[in-house]
């Protein structure tokens, strides 16, 4: 039930739902270490419905990893789920009363979710507060960000829950009243900053290339020309920069020279592509910006790397093993860049860049040098397959925009391409599995939202003073 109110479903009161669900069978525990079950059970199942996509990587060649399927989902749900139930139990033996339980409940789990989306590399896919991002909710996460949106979801279902204790339950039909309070109140921070009239136009272009197919020399070419006839179709207004997806050419950058004339010769603008490049024996996933003249302006590593996608852990060990990643094409991995950067793109204002999962982290875009005009996203979400992934994806993308007050222009191999405004609105997209280009005004920027100067240590303080009082004899929590 909770997993159902995640993208693509999007099923809000059947998450609410749920985690009250969740609520009830966390309460029933006698010994923590049946919360701790409870809590565990609870997490797999979720974690299994909302990251099914994770088998997809390992259908691209079916051969080769396709017994690995069922393992990797397995092994990721219950992985994850570990995290519910620590928090669960630890919740179990905070709370002394039904009530102080119910609240534990509550702040321990709000602060997995947070610990989740920090260690050991961080995953923060399938938050809990995203059960939000298709409705008025979302705008929320400007203030509180994802985490808070969480937060403030839990707490409202054990207030709900302590509303009905004691057998009243006709007091949980008062709990719409605070979710459609604060759909109202975030309708009313959607208005954004009109468009510039002058503001530049930004072509995305989509080649469609299947991951099974995007390696092959002969399809890879094609997908290349695709793109040239993408980038040299005419419009209008002729775009001011043109962005071509995640590792869009087939070739590393050292030995592309002449595939990159061609591109910017066709272009007569700055093109900004993602490539694989090479220095000595290490191999880098980038984002490079080629000069109208064919001049490489700009040059960006991704940082934050798929652990097992894009490299193993303890890669010297485990290569002995033959365990190898997906995404790198020497097998082995990549080697992750300095860390994040604003790329000046002069006309065109700063952006932030992001390639693929780095998206996925609110930190991340918090981690950025300076504040940006505007985010760049390139990804190839073709290894998430055609169901849920893509669409948790763009649906992540959306909510960074939200919490930092800024459009993202996103540009994927396979969809969704996507112009997003500063409130997380699509303006302009290319839908999954189709092959196209668009042009579009990049949106403009909203102030700096609250979250975007906070972060999540607001969040991280409220939730640890709300143990520290339910672990206070003297404060009184009235059954």
């Amino acid at each position: 039930l909770s997993g159902l109110g995640q993208v693509p479903f999007s099923l809000e009161s059947f998450g609410v739902a749920g985690l009250f669900a969740g609520l009830a069978l966390f309460l029933v525990a006698t010994t923590w270490r049946t919360a701790f079950a409870a809590g565990w059970a609870f997490g797999t199942g979720y974690f299994a419905l909302t990251l099914f996509w994770i088998v997809e990587p390992f259908l691209v060649d079916v051969a080769r990893h396709g017994w690995m399927a069922p393992f990797a989902l397995i092994l990721m749900a219950g992985g994850l789920a570990l995290f519910w139930g620590a928090a669960l139990a630890l919740a179990h033996v905070v709370g002394t009363t039904p009530i102080r339980t119910a609240v534990a409940w509550a702040a321990m789990l709000s602060l997995a979710e947070l610990a989740r989306g920090y260690l050991l590399t961080g995953f923060p896919w399938a938050l809990i507060g995203y059960i939000w991002t298709e409705t008025d909710v979302l705008q929320w996460v400007s203030v509180v960000g994802p985490h808070g949106l969480t937060g403030l979801t839990l707490g409202l279902v054990s207030v709900g829950w302590i509303a009905a204790y004691g057998r009243k339950k006709r007091w949980l039909a008062v709990l719409p009243v605070p979710i459609s309070a604060m759909a109202l109140s975030g309708a009313s921070m959607t208005p954004g900053p009109p468009q510039v009239p002058s503001a530049p136009v930004i072509r995305l272009v989509q080649p469609n290339a299947a991951q099974h197919e995007k390696w092959i020399q002969e399809k890879a070419v094609e997908f290349y020309r695709r793109q040239l006839e993408f980038t040299a179709a005419e419009s209008n207004k002729p775009p001011d920069l043109i962005i071509w997806p995640e590792t869009s050419i087939p070739w590393l950058l050292e030995s592309a020279g002449s595939a990159l004339a061609e591109i910017s010769v066709t272009a007569g603008v700055p093109v900004a592509l993602g490539v694989q490049r090479r220095e000595g024996e290490r191999f880098f996933n980038s984002l490079v910006v080629l000069g109208s003249g064919g001049e490489l302006e700009n040059l960006y590593d991704k940082h934050h790397l798929v652990p097992f996608g894009e490299f193993i852990p303890f890669g010297q060990t485990t290569r002995a093993f033959g365990l190898r990643s997906f995404a790198a094409r020497d097998g082995y991995g990549y080697s992750p860049g300095p860390g994040a950067q604003v790329l000046d793109l002069g006309p065109l204002g700063s952006a932030l860049p992001l390639i693929c999962y780095e998206a996925i982290f609110p930190q991340g875009v918090r981690s950025s040098p300076e504040r940006p005009d505007w985010i760049l996203q390139i990804t190839n979400d073709a290894w998430f397959g055609k169901v849920s992934g893509p669409y948790q994806h763009l649906s992540q993308a959306r909510v960074r925009a939200v919490e930092q007050g800024l459009p993202m222009i996103r540009v994927a191999n396979t969809g969704v391409s996507a112009v997003i405004d500063a409130n997380g609105r699509i303006l302009a997209s290319i839908p999954l599995g189709e092959a196209g280009w668009i042009d579009h005004p990049l949106p403009p920027a909203r102030p700096a939202t609250i979250y975007a100067r906070t972060g999540d240590w607001p969040l991280l303080a409220v939730l640890l003073a709300t143990l520290l009082v339910l672990r206070t004899p003297r404060v009184r929590l009235s059954d």
